[in-house]
């Protein structure tokens, strides 16, 4: 007799492993955010972690040097973003829909030049983690089952709660996200904490690029985030630009896609582009619904 336990679980499991990397773009996005400087390219950054960390462990069969080769591509695209923006006060929103088109653009092409047909055999992945005793729990033991992305994300909520609300750097970076000239006034120095939050933020979301590639795929295909980036946004934005909030918003994400595709694997006579949207739609009723409800820093406004 089948378990009838074993479909959440796996709902589960699928919700977890689709809401990862929008949540590692969301907690890279806050960071970026909260110094006041608005990131709409974290679809870019998704992207080129994605693209850096097949790259890498396409030629070095180790896929711990592509998380390294993301996290450093990331920071570049992060220090590219500040540049434009801190240095050269391009418009913020402009800056980072440049970036996306780029790096969409030159991830294709490169892609077609390194791999075959534009997508890389199958990678060396990264595997799961079991932990002993916690693992064979009934139903949420499939927490307890799962790579080291899930884990670390999990330590970098806790890290980034404790470090934005009781630490000083945290209070610099928040107060530069709010009042930059009072910040300024301090002997604070709005132009370097905003380039460190920018470049943190570039490696944090090509974590989640990285994963895609090398545990939730295996593979580099082009355009692969599919608009994962902007998603990430909306999280980061229900979440209230709060580490623990946008990694809730990222599981409720995650888990309506997952959903999405458990109705298209159900072969529910209904149009798959409707489903596709699914995860969009939601995303849009989120915003909806925080209308007038969520204050972004206000140096962001």
């Amino acid at each position: 007799m089948p378990n009838p336990q074993f479909p959440i679980s796996d709902y589960l499991a699928s919700s977890i492993r689709l809401a990862i990397p929008l949540a590692f773009a969301a907690l890279g996005g806050m960071y970026s955010e909260r110094g006041g400087i608005l990131n709409i390219a974290l679809e870019g950054m998704l992207l080129t972690g994605a693209f850096s960390s097949a790259v890498a462990a396409f030629y070095t069969g180790n896929p711990w040097l592509g998380v390294l080769a993301a996290v450093v591509a990331g920071g570049m695209v992060g220090l590219l973003h500040a540049f434009l923006c801190v240095s050269l006060r391009v418009n913020q929103l402009v800056s980072g829909l440049a970036i996306n088109l780029v790096v969409g653009g030159l991830t294709s092409f490169l892609a077609r030049l390194v791999f075959d047909g534009g997508s890389a055999q199958r990678l060396a992945g990264i595997e799961a983690v079991s932990i002993p005793w916690l693992a064979s729990i009934p139903v949420i033991g499939i927490l307890f089952e799962q790579d080291i992305f899930v884990y670390s994300l999990i330590i970098l909520i806790a890290f980034s709660t404790y470090f934005l609300f009781h630490t000083s750097p945290g209070l610099s970076l928040r107060a530069i996200g709010e009042y930059p000239q009072a910040a300024d006034t301090a002997g604070i120095s709005v132009s370097k904490v905003r380039y460190l939050a920018v470049i943190a933020s570039g490696c944090l979301a090509s974590l989640g690029g990285a994963y895609l590639s090398l545990v939730q795929i295996k593979y580099f295909a082009e355009g692969m985030t599919s608009g994962k980036g902007f998603i990430a946004i909306a999280a980061l934005i229900f979440g209230r630009w709060h580490p623990v909030g946008t990694g809730f918003a990222s599981l409720l994400f995650g888990a309506t896609e997952a959903l999405q595709l458990r109705i298209q694997a159900l072969g529910i006579n209904v149009p798959y582009q409707f489903l596709i949207m699914l995860p969009y739609v939601i995303a849009l009723l989120a915003l909806i619904s925080l209308v007038r409800k969520s204050s972004p820093p206000a140096a962001l406004k």
